[in-house]
């Protein structure tokens, strides 16, 4: 029995399994001493999360290199064998390959992280876990009016950003650019609608025009950017109906439909305290006139003939 256990303890397989044992546990050792420095030493909790998945991917590597080169010896014979099988097999799980290929490029060049809002294969939503193989969203839209969520959650397989585009709402520059359009009746006061139009533009998202400069300068120092009028402003057009004033302002991409309703509500304040100077438009028809309509009825014909 002794010999027995002693033969087994001496084959080099069992040697090579418990050194690829011992080194898989030192390996998970590391990573464990890594998480642990990083999120005491990150306190945003994106960051920590891109390190976490980031570390997992590099341990996970760093267990399959160990264990092929300990077994690379036991293994050599079986080399062209293995690069068939891996061919085939390539071949097959390509959207699989691909997609860990574009979880890489997101992890490495920074297309979006958790807490992004994006449009990705078409599926709009806030990024709330990056996989490996799917990236999924909290979807916002679509039965849903604006920017609200409708409680689908998606996942969508990350091989979408080499296929189609990726559009990020709050990466470098965390504002989008809105508008509200009024109409008002040509007998208005133009000079005063529009001041109380930049005046309530003001109160309601002035605070976050100078973070919007902040930001804008940032992705300048990162693009070749213009500058560009961040303040609120208003344009005037019109038709045959009404004077339309449209107003143009940055708000929070989050807080879009928030601002909106404020905006909105403090205008009709002010529209209704300058009612007498200021009118909103509605959509009229008038009649220019009718063709002439000759009517012709039987039964007076008839009794016309028998008189």
């Amino acid at each position: 029995m002794n010999d027995y256990i002693s033969t087994i303890i001496r084959h080099e397989f069992f040697q090579k399994t418990v050194a690829s044992l011992i080194t898989i546990l030192l390996i998970l050792i590391v990573l464990r001493i890594v998480h642990a420095v990083y999120e005491r030493r990150t306190e945003d909790v994106a960051v920590r999360y891109r390190k976490h998945k980031i570390v997992s991917f590099f341990g996970g590597l760093a267990i399959l290199f160990a264990l092929a080169f300990i077994f690379t010896e036991r293994l050599g014979g079986l080399i062209p064998a293995i690069g068939f099988l891996g061919a085939g097999i390539a071949f097959a799980l390509q959207e699989v390959i691909t997609s860990v290929a574009g979880w890489i490029a997101i992890a490495f060049n920074n297309f979006y992280q958790v807490g992004d809002r994006v449009q990705l294969g078409g599926i709009k939503g806030d990024v709330i876990d990056i996989g490996m193989l799917r990236t999924t969203l909290m979807e916002i839209g679509q039965w849903v009016n604006a920017d609200l969520y409708n409680g689908r959650v998606v996942r969508v397989a990350n091989s979408f950003i080499f296929k189609e585009p990726v559009f990020n709402y709050s990466a470098n520059f965390p504002f989008v650019w809105d508008e509200i359009l009024i109409p008002i009746t040509f007998a208005s006061d133009i000079r005063l609608t529009r001041e109380i139009l930049l005046r309530v533009a003001e109160e309601v998202v002035g605070d976050y025009v100078p973070v919007a400069h902040s930001d804008w300068e940032h992705m300048k120092r990162i693009y070749i950017l213009e500058d560009t009028p961040l303040e609120p402003r208003v344009t005037i057009s019109a038709n045959d109906n009404w004077i339309e004033f449209i107003l143009r302002y940055v708000v929070d991409y989050k807080r879009r439909r928030i601002i909106k309703d404020r905006i909105f509500t403090r205008l009709l304040e002010e529209f209704e305290k300058a009612q007498d100077r200021v009118s909103l438009a509605s959509a009229t028809f008038q009649v220019v006139g009718l063709p002439e309509i000759n009517i012709r009825m039987k039964e007076r014909e008839q009794a016309t003939v028998r008189t």
